[in-house]
């Protein structure tokens, strides 16, 4: 039975991979932090071993990976309004610390969960892949540099001998993100904290799949390679329009052009308070985040279930936990935000005759 240490299980995805693990038979051993609560672990925090080690601190890192023989590479911060300087230390230098370990304790394989952000985005309008050279630096977005950065060091680390497997999970949903990362543009819309939105497109996965393609990647995928788990392609208009039939909440009724939403965030940032929005996360929302999983079913095997599931089990956990916030079923839009977007709807359809 291999001793396996899956790093970030307290978090949404590496909980998900600790208990696909242990149904493959795996001796799992997870890290957490002192702070960390263990809400996800719950249901098996009996079957695993659990240490405390930070992903910052060498010397925990060598503890834990005493005897151990596979290496999956969970955690990282995923936040768009975390510090530059907080992103790089944990998705860079944290990830440099782990394999680094794990080159001198000679693990025989490492799953490095990455991103796509790691790849860029797509051209607008269309979808792309993992041989795309990465082109998203002009955005300045620090969450998107540090994880390329972070797959650089891992792959920089591979190339000295340690056997490292990429995944790059897309948009990742489903039950079981007690901190409020991938799944918050779910729990935003339920909560009608999303009055308005901008072009764009993203690409959503099921975390079930995601950890089977972890799996697998370990199993079948070849060192040095990066795959991509993603499923389904949304522009921003179909996916609302979705999450508001599942959830039986109105949609946004506004959608802006890009430098007017982005100067409605710089204005939010300069107020006194958290801003409802920030220009990062509106030029993050902005771009076009659709991939093509073709190499992952080719040689991975992998096979991602029904989209609208992963949605669903979302939507249906949010409701569990929050039912007494979360906007009930029927709930509309504000009146003014339906009649200015109605408005703005009907402009440009008026300008696309006229430009004609």
């Amino acid at each position: 039975m291999a001793k396996t240490l899956v790093t970030g299980a307290t978090g949404f995805i590496g909980s998900h991979v600790a208990r696909a693990l242990l149904a493959r038979g795996d001796d799992v051993r997870v890290t957490r932090r002192e702070s960390s609560p263990l809400d996800n672990l719950a249901a098996f925090e009996e079957d695993v071993e659990v240490v405390t080690a930070d992903i910052l601190d060498r010397r925990s890192l060598s503890r834990a990976l005493r005897g151990v023989e596979r290496v999956f590479h969970v955690a990282g911060l995923t936040s768009l309004r975390a510090p530059a300087e907080r992103l790089w230390q944990i998705n860079v230098e944290g990830t440099r610390n782990v394999l680094e370990a794990s080159l001198r304790a000679s693990v025989e394989r490492v799953v490095y969960t990455s991103s796509v952000a790691a790849i860029g985005p797509a051209p607008t309008g269309g979808a792309t892949d993992e041989r795309q050279n990465f082109n998203a630096a002009r955005y300045g977005i620090p969450y998107v540099n540090s994880k390329r950065e972070g797959e650089v060091e891992a792959l920089r680390i591979a190339a000295r001998g340690l056997p490292v497997v990429v995944v790059n999970p897309t948009q990742v949903f489903g039950a079981g993100d007690v901190h409020h990362s991938s799944t918050e543009l779910i729990r935003r819309f339920l909560l009608r904290q999303i009055p308005a939105y901008v072009d764009g497109a993203l690409n959503i996965v099921g975390v079930e799949d995601v950890a089977r393609g972890h799996l697998l990647a370990d199993e079948v995928g070849q060192p040095g390679e990066r795959y991509i788990l993603g499923n389904r392609n949304y522009t921003h208009d179909r996916l609302f329009a979705d999450l508001g039939r599942i959830s039986g909440v109105e949609p946004p009724a506004l959608k802006l052009p890009l430098p007017v939403a982005l100067g409605l965030a710089q204005i939010a940032e300069q107020l006194p308070g958290r801003p409802t929005v920030t220009t990062v996360e509106v030029r993050a929302f902005s771009l076009w985040w659709t991939y093509r999983n073709t190499k992952a079913k080719r040689e991975l095997g992998w096979r991602p279930g029904p989209h609208e599931d992963a949605m669903e089990a979302t939507v249906a956990w949010h409701r569990e936990r929050e039912s007494a916030r979360l906007a009930r079923a029927g709930a509309s839009q504000p009146l003014a935000l339906r009649f200015v977007g109605g408005a703005m709807r009907r402009a440009e359809r008026v300008a696309r005759v006229v430009i004609r």
